[in-house]
């Protein structure tokens, strides 16, 4: 008996994740609903799932796009009737409740953290809208807040440079989980700034807050090294920022910066998670490395499980090459995500 409550635990806890993060409804494990469904013949675990889904008071607050639920439901709905469950009121209530609600340009995605708190971003439904990919949650940004959730010890106490945020999910993570003494979120794009900093108080994140946050406006191609000293950063991380070509070579030179310190000071912890989407744009950013002077090195990939699907990846320590060994902390990881059709 204790083994069966465990285990539909389990499966409600696995739906509640992959709901408010909207997975593909399709690819949420249906299979272990049809077999609780079967088993107990019962409407009640349909109301637990509703209880931790649609009607989650974070689905109040935070809710998925109009669009995904009114597929969930509908999807729960065919599987409760091909189980021959007895209907369920509250099931096509809430149904009833998205079919005639009005669609949205933009809607929430929670992503839950290890500790159980969710970060809650809002985020564009198109993947490119106002001409930038910034507006929603690539999934390099995913494997990066896992990557940091595995090494909190490595931001507890620092101040940390985000490069290229987005809407936020790495760093929200990093803050919320990883204890840094300061935080600057940054990004270029004006509608990707505002969607951030939206987001960044979404999360109960400020000026005041612990850690102390800030949203700065950066761009790569003018950004002077007395810039990037005055924020005084000790860690910087980035997430899906080697996607354009015209870009690898800013990137490459704002990394040589921040990396160009006095004998005196310890080098910055660097962080970077890229997806390789195409080879030879991956292949030009390596290049741009070794232009630099800057070497690698194969790492290990996070263990926890954010991200969608099983891809591989590989995470690589860079290095000035010219500089002490990457024991003295001259160095970035780079971790690499590649994309298999």
């Amino acid at each position: 008996m204790a083994h069966r409550l465990a285990e539909t635990a389990e499966i409600l806890k696995e739906f509640s994740v992959l709901f408010f993060a909207m997975r593909r409804v399709a690819a949420l494990p249906w299979t272990a609903v049809e077999e609780e469904l079967q088993n107990s013949r019962s409407p009640g675990f349909i109301s637990e799932l509703l209880a931790q889904t649609c009607l989650h008071p974070l689905c109040q607050k935070f809710p998925p796009s109009v669009r995904y639920r009114r597929l969930f439901l509908s999807e729960l709905i065919k599987r409760q009737e091909a189980a021959g469950c007895d209907p369920l009121d509250e099931l096509y209530d809430a149904l009833a409740e998205v079919v005639g609600a009005e669609e949205s340009s933009e809607s929430f995605r929670s992503y839950r953290l290890p500790c159980g708190a969710f970060v809650s971003l809002l985020e564009n439904a198109a993947l490119i809208s106002v001409g930038t990919t910034g507006l929603v949650t690539w999934e390099a940004a995913l494997y990066l807040a896992e990557w940091a959730l595995d090494h909190p010890q490595l931001f507890a106490g620092r101040t940390v440079l985000e490069l290229g945020s987005g809407v936020g999910m790495s760093g929200i993570s990093i803050c919320r989980s990883c204890s840094p003494r300061r935080f600057v979120f940054s990004d270029c794009h004006p509608a990707v700034l505002q969607k951030l900093r939206q987001n960044v108080r979404l999360n109960g994140l400020g000026s005041d807050s612990r850690p102390a946050v800030r949203v700065d406006q950066l761009d790569w191609t003018t950004a002077t090294g007395e810039e990037l000293r005055a924020i005084g950063a000790d860690a910087v991380v980035a997430a899906d920022v080697v996607f354009d070509p015209d870009l690898t070579g800013s990137l490459v030179q704002l990394l040589s910066k921040l990396l160009q310190r006095p004998s005196t000071e310890a080098q910055p912890l660097v962080l970077i998670c890229s997806t390789i989407r195409n080879p030879q744009t991956y292949g030009g950013f390596k290049l741009q490395l070794e232009k630099a002077g800057l070497g690698h090195e194969v790492m290990s990939e996070p263990e926890r499980g954010m991200k969608e699907g099983n891809r591989s990846l590989q995470t690589l320590e860079v290095s000035d090459e010219d500089s002490s060994p990457p024991s003295s902390g001259k160095f970035f990881h780079l971790l690499v995500l590649p994309l298999f059709p």
